[in-house]
């Protein structure tokens, strides 16, 4: 394998506390006891970042995402010391975006304008319904006017503002979905995400499952939000993401297009490439591990070299969410392999309809988009007597899944 070029490099930064655990949530997430110990979370982040640098020398940082958890529990302070930490030890390109996850329940309007002094330009909500009832049913710790405010103020304050919306809510109806859809649109959000509620393994509704709308139903509310975003002049350029023209997240854009991110922070994931090979790398999950780890140089649990067989899958699962797909050219640009090397799995996914292809440009149909995971599975690699295939999944936050 030869990168002849590295692709674009982000940052991620896990903070893992929040007020209360939600039922649906498999985040590395962490309720909050007491005083936050931010003074030294933060110089476990810049411990281990500075233990990072030399892995990333000569790069700049494109984006920059602080997710967690809930990130806005951390003070202005706090987010303002970090962001001068990594400016003072790597390159961050001027233009770059750096988006911070509030959530309504911790909104003080002071806290927002601290946040944009301290460099923030994006905020993502997460609002997830207009519905007190609906709230409630997912065990939101905010209501529905807390919503709308923190939106208000975000709106005012910083350039660009993504609001989280989630559908297929427990007792949810089609009009009820798009009610919160249409609410979103009438504030003026530039950036959508609407998420199908699932039911994540290790979670308390994967234990106990809550009444949740029939598939159908599910179907035709993510059929009903696609339009009505449409309609009101969002493109739908992702799964599950929908944005005014100038407004596409560029950090998620980054991982779709497999492009590489340092992951710092408690359970936070990354991918790097260097000229010859892929890493995958897994910080502690504990937060006071974590924090003991990365003041002793120590705060990475796994590390691994993609091999292979597994990258054109992990390729895809992240370029296969796009609409429009990815150049034909950007598949041996980010992995190093020939197209040729997934011909078959290209020629079975055509032959499905579940993919589009000319000699310019690879997309999945809007077959495709509606069974992803169809299409994904085509990809995997095939496993070899006595062995499994276990490529990881990665989500847009530098997780482990879509959020």
């Amino acid at each position: 394998m030869n990168l002849a070029e590295l692709p674009p490099l982000s940052l991620y930064v896990h903070l893992p506390w929040c007020l209360r655990k939600c039922p649906y949530c498999d985040f590395n997430s962490h309720e909050k006891r007491g005083d936050l110990p931010e003074a030294q979370y933060v110089d476990a982040l810049v411990a281990d970042l500075e233990a990072s640098l030399p892995k990333v020398w000569g790069r700049r940082l494109s984006t920059i995402f602080i997710g967690g958890g809930t990130p806005s529990l951390f003070a202005p302070s706090a987010i303002d010391r970090l962001l001068v930490a990594v400016r003072t030890r790597i390159p961050v390109d001027p233009e770059a975006e750096v988006t911070l996850e509030a959530n309504p329940g911790t909104f003080e309007a002071e806290r927002f304008r601290g946040y944009r002094e301290a460099g923030v330009n994006r905020l993502s909500v997460g609002v997830q319904s207009f519905d007190d009832a609906r709230l409630a049913a997912i065990g939101r710790v905010h209501g529905a006017d807390e919503a709308r405010r923190a939106l208000e103020h975000a709106l005012a304050i910083f350039p660009t503002v993504n609001a989280d919306l989630m559908y297929a809510l427990p007792g949810q109806s089609l009009e009820g979905a798009l009610s919160d859809v249409r609410e979103a649109i009438a504030f003026g959000v530039p950036h959508v995400s609407a998420y199908h509620l699932t039911l994540e393994p290790d979670t308390h509704f994967h234990r106990f499952p809550p009444p949740l709308p029939e598939e159908d139903v599910a179907a035709d509310m993510q059929v009903a939000i696609e339009q009505a975003l449409a309609a009101a002049g969002y493109e739908h350029y992702e799964t599950s993401a929908f944005a005014r023209p100038g407004h596409r997240a560029r950090h998620n854009l980054n991982y779709w297009t497999f492009g590489d991110y340092l992951g710092i922070g408690a359970g936070a994931h990354g991918k790097l490439s260097f000229r010859d090979r892929i890493l995958r790398e897994a910080r502690i999950r504990k937060p006071a591990s974590y924090m003991r780890g990365a003041l002793e140089g120590a705060a990475i649990d796994e590390s691994r070299e993609v091999s292979e067989r597994e990258l054109p899958f992990e390729f895809m699962l992240n370029a296969l969410r796009l609409v429009d797909g990815f150049p034909v050219a950007l598949f041996t640009e980010r992995t190093g392999l020939p197209i040729i090397a997934i011909a078959r799995e290209l020629e079975a996914a055509e032959a499905a309809g579940l993919l589009e292809r000319d000699y310019l440009r690879i997309r999945p149909t809007a077959k495709g988009q509606r069974f992803l995971n169809d299409l994904l599975e085509l990809f995997l690699p095939q496993a070899r007597p006595r062995e499994r295939a276990a490529p990881i999944s990665i989500s847009p936050r530098g997780t482990t899944r879509p959020s």
